[in-house]
């Protein structure tokens, strides 16, 4: 039986505590410099158990990106979201509420504390965590050769760090565009980085992780399962082939994963079946899909189809880290502003010592208790699922009748007090209906009346086979009324890399070497039929087909954000045109501002045809943020690079990405990797 890498994370803590922070001269903030420390890195990385030590940490670091990375009120991940077609910020109470981002996004609107509840984003949590994780990786490529160990067990090691370090480096050059590249520990305060070319970062990116697919071992080779093995290394690097332009060598890598690793899609029900959290008010018909979601399942033998996955269980603060996606991702529907037509809140949510509770009504324990802090697209509820310009019945992904998805008129009006008890709500009410006043039965008025008067935070449907997570803790407690997801002591593992993205990397490979290719919609099909889907792909496939059908697939897998960037630049590169017929100049596609539908990246294309962005209309609810307005900019496609860090540095002059105050063309940057390295030990 596999273990799970837990029981390295805890002795890494004491070791990283006071040691890893000191190695670049970096506080909190990137650049900041901080002489204090509480170990001798030379006493503490010379063990193999203080490599192990290093690696652990690394590895907790990927769930942080997913799950709540502040107290209780955001997911990281989901900024990456809310800066793409799939969602955008819902919670309508928040001072920086983030809906106008042509105009709100600047260098310094995202320098507060991890835990100011004001913001809806995590735009600098990802570059901090981004270079503590490569930060790490560098501590034991730079201690390694002090430790003595065996050669083919030292390149293991060393396979493993240059995967963290290049899965970071991946998401900040798409998140940020040029970035200061470091590949080793500065052996003072170092002020005076500069910038380094995308390009010369996913090429340095590239040449490690060929490294690391010849030296880090199959997961069936190793004793755990949570460390870095031999195909998310393959499944990295065809990444960064494709984003280079090296898409035939992209191809030979997802060929070896789909057709030679030992891998294959789940098509079965396996594992726990966990019937949700009330299967009496939400009814689960057990299917695959929801089988191959479920937190228990994602890591186990059983399950063929993960590649690379992040174990989250425990109840140690070393080891889990809640996923109270139950509280952040539903809708906040247990509230007045959504009404019945007799004018009665709809839907209350009671514990089971209240005399008016229901068990058949109870949609807390059911859907937990959203506050919708994040709302998926109009789009990804609806068009998203439609086919050969048919909307698809069948797909699991998008199933009601599983219990698989959350359409709000599916629940049922738990207000005894109201005339509509029982009955489902709506968005609109449907029917006039009679009243009493004054003692008399009088025909009230209200048929196509809004019910509901903050339809961003509390009307949108929900992948609940996703977001649905067994919180053990409060489940076990009658007078609970708050079911958040995975708290202490629940399962919250995720997934890193799957199989089936596998195959929808290789039809993007496939569509950049030739769009004809019969085989790519093949690719697709094989997704499609695991999820009983009616409607297949047939003749050419597009690159949205592709793009479409990850959404599906990989909504809250993918850094949808990162993807639709990548792309954007395999575009450029290749000239293939997308679903539109748009092209893209590799010179020019991330390089323009404005907010109209002419130009821009594919990655703007699909935030505003797809997205809820740039509509030109203003949604007024009734919430502390009454008119909102979703609107992104073209060069929205990159991040400001945080003033803070900015600023710390010196003693040179950090590349700012245009359309942003501090952009200067002239500012100064290394085009080739080895440059950059030549200059990390010149302070």
């Amino acid at each position: 039986m596999k273990n799970y890498i837990q029981k390295f994370i805890c002795k890494g803590f004491i070791l990283m505590a006071g040691a890893s922070m000191v190695l670049t001269g970096c506080k909190e903030s990137f650049l900041e410099p901080d002489p204090q420390a509480m170990f001798k890195p030379s006493e503490v990385f010379t063990t193999e158990d203080g490599l192990r030590s290093v690696l652990a940490i690394c590895d907790r670091q990927l769930k942080r990106n997913y799950v709540s990375e502040d107290s209780r009120e955001m997911m990281a991940l989901a900024t990456e979201y809310t800066f793409s077609d799939l969602m955008v910020p819902a919670a309508t109470d928040k001072s920086g509420f983030l809906d106008n981002v042509d105009n709100m996004l600047r260098s310094n609107s995202d320098q507060s504390t991890e835990k100011n509840l004001g913001r809806t984003n995590s735009i600098y949590f990802f570059w901090r965590q981004g270079y503590e994780g490569i930060r790490n990786a560098n501590t034991l490529l730079s201690f390694i050769d002090d430790v003595p160990m065996d050669e083919t067990l030292k390149k293991e090691y060393i396979g493993r760090a240059y995967f963290h370090r290049a899965y970071r480096y991946y998401a900040l050059v798409f998140q940020y565009g040029h970035v200061p590249l470091l590949t080793k520990l500065a052996s003072s305060p170092k002020l005076s980085y500069h910038s380094t070319h995308r390009d010369a970062i996913l090429e340095k990116m590239a040449l490690d992780m060929e490294f690391a697919v010849q030296w880090v071992p199959e997961q069936k080779d190793m004793e755990y399962i949570g460390m870095v093995n031999k195909g998310a290394c393959r499944m990295l690097l065809s990444k960064l082939y494709l984003a280079l332009g090296r898409y035939e060598d992209a191809k030979k890598q997802l060929d070896i994963l789909i057709d030679q690793s030992g891998y294959s899609l789940m098509t079965n029900n396996f594992g726990t079946f966990f019937e949700g959290g009330e299967p009496t008010s939400w009814p689960i018909t057990r299917n695959v899909i929801w089988d191959l979601h479920r937190p228990e399942n994602k890591l186990i033998t059983a399950n063929k189809e993960v590649i690379m996955g992040m174990p989250n269980r425990g109840v140690a603060a070393e080891s889990f880290i809640p996923m109270l996606s139950m509280r952040i991702m539903y809708p906040f529907f247990f509230d007045g502003r959504i009404k019945m037509p007799d004018g009665k809140q709809a839907l209350y949510n009671l514990d089971r010592t209240n005399s008016k509770y229901r068990v058949e009504y109870d949609y807390m324990r059911g859907l937990g208790r959203g506050i919708a802090t994040f709302r998926t697209s109009t789009f990804y509820q609806d068009g998203l699922w439609a086919v050969n310009g048919k909307m698809d019945e069948t797909d699991l992904r998008h199933s009601a009748e599983s219990g698989n998805w959350m359409h709000m008129e599916d629940l049922r009006c738990n207000n005894v007090d109201s005339e509509f008890y029982g009955q489902n709500i709506m968005l609109y009410s449907d029917r006039d209906f009679y009243g009493v006043k004054d003692g008399k039965p009088v025909l009230i008025t209200a048929k196509g009346q809004l019910l509901c008067s903050d339809t961003i935070r509390r009307w949108y449907d929900v992948p609940h086979y996703i977001f649905c997570l067994n919180d053990v803790v409060n489940q076990g407690l009658i007078k609970n009324n708050g079911l958040e997801g995975a708290t202490d002591g629940s399962v919250a593992d995720w997934y890193l890399y799957r199989l089936a993205e596998a195959y929808l990397l290789r039809a993007e490979a496939k569509f950049y070497i030739n769009p004809s290719d019969p085989t790519i919609k093949d690719d697709l099909n094989i997704i499609r039929k695991r999820a009983q889907c009616s409607e297949l792909y047939t003749g050419n496939v597009t690159i949205g087909d592709i793009m479409d059908e990850r959404a599906r697939e990989l909504f809250y897998e993918e850094w949808r954000n990162v993807e639709l960037t990548r792309v954007s630049l395999c575009l450029a590169r290749s000239g293939r045109p997308d679903e539109w017929g748009n092209t893209y100049n590799v010179e020019t596609f991330d390089k323009q501002t404005g907010t109209d539908l002419d130009g821009g990246s594919y990655w703007y294309q699909r935030c505003v045809r797809k997205g809820m962005y740039n509509k030109g209309v203003t949604i007024r609810v009734d919430a502390t943020k009454t008119d909102i307005n979703f609107i992104m900019g073209k060069h929205n496609i990159y991040w400001p690079i945080p003033y803070n860090a900015i600023e710390a540095n010196k003693n040179a002059k950090l590349w700012q990405n245009v359309g942003y105050t501090e952009y200067d063309p002239a500012t100064p940057i290394w085009n080739t990797w080895e440059e950059a390295v030549a200059d990390e030990d010149k302070i």
